[in-house]
């Protein structure tokens, strides 16, 4: 299932982990285990937020996907299911 995960992250934790110079190899280790098909970084309501979008195989493997940000970076995270337009359309099709 894809699904979007939105990780803000708390501005003190982040701040530590940019000034030890960890966030790029933080952040290329979570892109690497994630491999998402598509990852945005930006301010979102005056925070620092990663948006990634992943393809889950099985609900198992929430823990695993939202725990680096946790864990590292004291992010609250959210994961909402997603659709791409070819889902969309396959969803749409099945209502006739």
């Amino acid at each position: 299932m894809r699904v979007m995960l939105r990780a803000t992250l708390d501005t003190d934790k982040a701040n530590d982990v940019i000034r030890s110079g960890k966030m790029p190899e933080l952040m290329k280790e979570i892109m690497d285990r994630l491999h998402p098909e598509a990852a945005y970084f930006g301010p979102l309501g005056g925070r620092r937020t990663c948006l990634l979008v992943v393809d889950l195989q099985d609900s198992s493997q929430i823990p695993p996907t939202g725990e680096p940000f946790f864990s590292q970076l004291n992010a609250t995270v959210e994961m909402t299911p997603v659709m791409n337009a070819e889902d969309l359309q396959k969803g749409l099709s099945e209502l006739r």
